[in-house]
């Protein structure tokens, strides 16, 4: 089946078994959607998404193994959403597909955040081969920790689960966001600006109390009332995570 920017022939067996969740950003409706039955010919789960916007939501409250980006989209391009994804600490490999072949652009997607560059018109062989590709570089590969503690706090970062004590917590994407960012520098402040950046991709201050309003929800699910807080305020400084919390700055 032809699509505009795309050559058909015959899938591969070899990635039959795989089964990998992937994100497929893409605006043209044919080309998403052939695109998308071939990769789920191949055993893979794919979600489509039309807009720049939705696919931040999705990519940011959501887990995939592969993110698949067409650079032109409404909403928020996909520089500009893979920039959005990195700054809030989501490190899904991102593959872009583009009709921007020049060493410029190629250049471009991959300072933004992007792991792969795949120009149009192209094999689906080949969309194949590097999808397949990109799922090698594992967390532990990129030495990014799969699993975070603090006390009998336990993060699952492949599964985006958090257990206390062994009882599973329900946390919102941004709360979970937000606890990510905090367990990443368990023992040191973090300060309001840093989770404003991290967590909301600002880089300014709102001057709102977003901040606050979600780590109290947080908290309000973590803590366990025996009057030993597991996230304190640090006046002047932040917000801190685990028993080091205690200690004076």
């Amino acid at each position: 089946m032809q699509t505009a920017g795309t050559i058909p022939n015959a899938a591969p067996a070899a990635l039959k078994a795989v089964g990998l969740r992937l994100l497929l950003v893409e605006d043209e409706p044919e080309a998403a959607r052939d695109m998308a039955d071939s990769l789920a010919a191949e055993g893979h789960q794919v979600q489509v998404v039309g807009d720049g916007l939705k696919a931040l939501g999705a990519g940011s409250s959501e887990t995939f193994d592969v993110m698949i980006i067409d650079r032109l989209l409404p909403g928020l391009d996909g520089l500009s959403l893979v920039r959005a994804l990195r700054t809030r600490g989501i490190g899904t490999p991102a593959l872009f597909l583009t009709a921007l072949g020049t060493v410029a652009d190629r250049v471009a997607g991959l300072e933004s955040g992007g792991d792969d560059y795949l120009v149009k018109p192209f094999a689906f062989d080949e969309l194949h081969a590097r999808v397949k590709a990109l799922t090698r570089r594992s967390p532990e590969k990129r030495r990014e920790p799969t699993r975070l503690e603090c006390e009998d706090l336990v993060m699952d970062r492949l599964a985006r689960q958090v257990r206390r004590a062994g009882e599973p917590i329900d946390l919102l994407p941004l709360e979970y966001r937000l606890l990510e960012v905090l367990l990443l520098n368990a023992g040191e402040p973090v300060t309001r600006m840093m989770l404003l950046e991290q967590v909301w991709g600002f880089h300014f201050d709102p001057r709102t109390n977003i901040v606050e309003t979600h780590i109290s929800r947080m908290r309000s699910k973590l803590e366990r009332g025996d009057g030993r807080p597991l996230i304190r305020t640090v006046r002047g400084a932040g917000y801190v995570i685990g028993a080091a919390a205690a200690k004076p700055w």
